[in-house]
Parts: structure tokens; sequence; C-alpha cells
């Protein structure tokens, strides 16, 4: 996916947006699908741009316009970060919760 085909979120990503020494953007990864639950694909940006690792998202089967119309993305949910940071994204998205416990 190039930069050119990420439609409205282009302009707002360009100054989070890493971008390789000869100035050209990172190309996005696939980092996860989301499974047609809006909450669970903000809750997974959220959690990226928590730790400062952009995102871009792409609606594979129902499109944009049908994410318009249905007001959620019933087909899922596509979510990339730079390439660069895939390996990142993983770990904190498989990370497991650990508590701190007081003896």
């Amino acid at each position: 996916m190039a930069i050119s085909d990420w439609g409205l979120n282009k302009s707002a990503l360009r100054g989070v947006w890493p971008k390789t020494e000869q100035g050209e953007f990172v190309a996005p990864a696939l980092l996860t699908h989301t499974a047609g639950n809006e909450l669970e694909s903000e809750l997974v940006r959220s959690l990226m741009e928590s730790f400062n690792i952009p995102t871009v998202c792409e609606y594979p089967n129902d499109g944009v316009v049908g994410n318009i119309i249905l007001g959620h993305a019933g087909g899922g949910v596509d979510i990339f970060v730079p390439e660069t940071m895939l390996e990142d994204a993983k770990n904190i998205l498989n990370a497991e919760n650990v508590q701190d416990v007081e003896e």
C-alpha cells in the first residue's frame, strides 16, 4: 500500500509517519485484522498511539463507504504500522498484563 492510497489519513500522518533516509515514507506493514468490532480496532489503535506507533486502517471487505453507511466495519479492519516498527508493535499487542503484587 503506497501513501497515495491512504486517502484522508495521508495528511494527518505526514507529521508522525517515519521516513527512510531517502525521505520516502516507510512502507506500512499489516499488524492485525480486527473482525468487525469497532471497539477492538480503536483499542488497538489507541494502544499503538500510546507508544508513539502511528497506525493507518483499511477496510478490506466493506471499504470506507461501507464503514460510513453501516457505522462500523462489518467486514473488519486491517491495521497497519510502519514496517520499521512492526516488531515492537507486535510485542506490545501480544504482551501479557503483569501486575505488581505487594508482599
